[in-house]
């Protein structure tokens, strides 16, 4: 398992049991992870954002920490979020980042999930000329999710 995935783990584990908020001093868990801090930075700045769920908020200094938030939404609302933060193009791995998190967090079942990931892959955009394969799959990707809610 690669550090930044056992970071991650380790900042699920903390939401999860305390009900979706936890406070992080990075250089703590940098230490008890045996990982450098900004290893710490880098999972939060790509693993808890606005458009995967979370709320993060720091407080910098002696005493600083990393507050970070679960946001509970109904599936609906989600979706919409998630429709929202998309603009006109959206590349495979992030699509994949949020397919992911929508089924992690039960907002779709893992036959959506699979279907959503299909619909995403380089696969279905071979004939699509390199330089409109974001746009397409950012366009059929919004629409499909419309469907959902």
């Amino acid at each position: 398992m690669r550090m930044s995935d056992i970071v991650a783990q380790s900042i699920l584990e903390m939401l999860d049991q305390s009900d979706g908020n936890a406070e992080i001093r990075r250089n703590e868990l940098a230490s008890a992870l045996g990982c450098v801090p900004s290893q710490i930075n880098y999972v939060i700045t790509s693993r808890f954002t606005p458009e995967q769920g979370y709320i993060v908020e720091s407080r910098r200094g002696g005493g600083g920490y990393i507050r970070i938030t679960r946001i509970t939404t109904t599936p609906q609302d989600a979706i919409m979020h998630i429709i929202n933060s998309i603009g006109r193009k959206l590349d495979k791995a992030s699509a994949e980042i949020m397919i992911n998190n929508m089924y992690s967090r039960s907002i779709i079942n893992k036959e959506t999930a699979r279907l959503l990931a299909a619909a995403m892959s380089e696969r279905s955009y071979l004939d699509i000329p390199q330089q409109y394969r974001d746009y397409l799959r950012a366009s059929i990707f919004k629409n499909m999710l419309l469907q959902l809610v």
